[in-house]
């Protein structure tokens, strides 16, 4: 259309051409990847204020743990089934007291407007774990839960390992902010690969140790129960935080010493 001419009313109005100075679309603003997501996540649970280049200290496992309340949270429930099924074989009551325990943990977390999230994970596996004994009327059906939890714990495990990315590493990758050093260097993807293991024998040790006494108690064995009940107590915590401290130190150690061998820029070169 020549300049001064009239524009026809009936064509349609002509558009804007497109702003040549308009910026290309920052790639960090786009939605964060999976594996950031899940960076983001574990740095922002209690696990993700340990520091692993830092001194190994009973106090810094034990914040990881949710503090000595997390672990009164997370002790409770079991010995009071252990102590009350012992004292009265009422299944009722050896798995409703602990429901009961669990409920006002949250109960008081959420008063105190805390972070009831260790509470509220508790609960949940009290919870199932006493349905299935209501359900079943049998004691020993109140570990199901908890064999079914470390069973996919084993599989996760193994998967990881499958995949070439131990899970380990995969944590401690992101507590660093460097996921891809533990697949680029060759010390720290020894440590991944080791204390992955090391947390394989330990689930796998509680399902080795707890599932035949299941089926002891099953069978009718006399204080099949209550050995049952002990060993989840002694393979629980105590045992995680074993496994936690020898792991943060393997990492700790190649943190420290890292490795001569890798090249560098070596850890720019794993594939995104």
């Amino acid at each position: 259309m020549a300049a001064g001419e009239p524009r026809d009313p009936a064509s349609p109005e002509p558009r804007d051409p497109e702003p040549r100075d308009r910026a290309p679309r920052d790639p960090a603003q786009q939605e964060p990847a999976f594996a950031d997501q899940v960076g983001a996540a574990i740095r922002g649970s209690k696990l993700g204020h340990l520091d692993p280049a830092a001194r190994p200290s009973p106090r810094a496992l034990l914040d990881a743990m949710g503090g000595a309340r997390g672990l009164v949270e997370s002790l409770l429930p079991g010995i009071l089934f252990l102590v009350l099924y012992a004292t009265t074989k009422s299944v009722w009551v050896s798995v409703l007291v602990p429901l009961a325990v669990s409920i006002g943990f949250v109960a008081w977390r959420v008063l105190q407007k805390g972070q009831p999230v260790l509470a509220f994970a508790g609960l949940i596996g009290v919870g199932i774990s006493a349905a299935v004994a209501l359900l079943t009327g049998q004691g020993e059906d109140n570990f199901l839960w908890g064999f079914t939890v470390n069973t996919v714990v084993v599989l996760v495990l193994l998967i990881s390992m499958l995949l070439r990315k131990p899970l380990v590493g995969v944590i401690a990758g992101a507590l660093t902010a460097t996921p891809y050093a533990w697949r680029t260097e060759r010390a720290k993807r020894a440590v991944a690969w080791r204390a992955t293991i090391l947390w394989l024998i330990v689930i796998g040790a509680r399902l080795a140790v707890q599932v035949p006494l299941y089926f002891a108690a099953q069978a009718g064995t006399p204080g099949a129960v209550e050995l049952l009940a002990a060993a989840k107590i002694v393979m629980g915590v105590p045992l995680y935080l074993a496994a936690l401290w020898v792991t943060w130190l393997m990492v700790r150690a190649v943190l420290e010493s890292p490795d001569a061998d890798t090249p560098a820029g070596a850890g720019e070169t794993e594939t995104r």
